[in-house]
């Protein structure tokens, strides 16, 4: 039966036993709201380690002002049932004051890796991120932590966070999951109704334009984001927040490409109705290959 964990002792206790019987513990942090994206990483971990941990937790700290915080989806009951469905092993289920206890002061910024792309359109997303994930990380103290790609910055921040402070596990990108038509699985895609549901399909047939021009010889990057970006408009998205060709490691700005240069990757953002969608593509790979540090 899968262990449900309220508060830090609770975690702890759980976490000890483990500890006595032996195997790594592999993490998987989510916000809830659970589809077969998340189930993906629950699988993942599963697969490399002998307990499995994910952790439920909407975390204000990473929401802006004018963000969807208090209607983001919860679906605690559902979203338990789906754990246990894929052999998770416990779920921590903190409240709020457990993460951020009166006085919380402490902040955590990952520079420059998350100042442009999502980072410039959301102020102070990724420093609650960071935070978030420092203290989770903390808490459960696992041996691999499981991210999907679709969230790319996110995950490089991770790794980034996890390489300069010597955190000691480490950190495994599980691929996208996506619908039949190509849409990324999100949270967030239950926002879309019927029309804007179909046009949301075009961000992953705008990153495929883009990684047939790169196999066919496109080195310019302006041309690549055009390609993709062309996509988005004949299809009536107009609210496109980023369309761009970054190193995949850094995320820094490509102005040419060399022999030696990291895989290049493309990143685009874009509101689609109620919904603000991500999506992302490694222009020189098959799609959903996996990533690890």
């Amino acid at each position: 039966m899968m262990a449900l964990l309220t508060d830090s002792m609770a975690l702890a206790r759980w976490r000890d036993s483990c500890r006595q019987r032996g195997g790594a513990i592999g993490f998987v942090p989510t916000m809830g709201a659970l589809h077969a994206g998340h189930l993906a990483l629950i699988q993942a971990a599963r697969q490399q380690c002998a307990h499995v941990v994910a952790s439920i937790f909407v975390n204000p700290t990473q929401f802006g002002p004018n963000e969807d915080f208090s209607r983001y989806p919860r679906t605690p009951e559902a979203d338990r049932e789906l754990l246990a469905g894929v052999g998770c092993d416990a779920v921590y289920m903190p409240e709020v004051g457990e993460i951020y206890p009166e006085g919380f002061q402490t902040a955590i910024r990952v520079e420059p890796l998350t100042l442009d792309l999502c980072g410039r359109s959301r102020p102070g997303h990724f420093d609650g991120v960071g935070v978030v994930v420092t203290i989770l990380f903390n808490r459960v103290r696992p041996d691999v932590a499981f991210f999907g790609l679709k969230d790319y910055q996110q995950y490089q921040l991770i790794r980034r966070l996890v390489a300069d402070l010597a955190m000691p596990l480490r950190v495994v990108g599980v691929p996208t999951v996506r619908e039949a038509d190509g849409l990324a699985l999100s949270s967030r895609n239950r926002y879309l109704d019927g029309e804007a549901r179909v046009r949301a399909t075009a961000l992953y047939r705008g990153l495929l334009a883009a990684r047939q021009a790169w196999r066919a010889g496109e080195r310019q990057v302006a041309v690549l984001e055009r390609v993709a970006r062309d996509v988005l408009e004949r299809a009536g998205i107009e609210a496109v927040d980023y369309v761009a060709v970054r190193e995949a490691q850094t995320l820094r700005v490509i102005t040419s490409f060399t022999e030696s240069m990291a895989d290049p990757v493309m990143l685009m953002a874009v509101r689609v109705g109620g919904a603000r969608l991500i999506d992302n593509m490694v222009l020189s790979r098959e799609d959903g290959a996996g990533l690890s540090l």
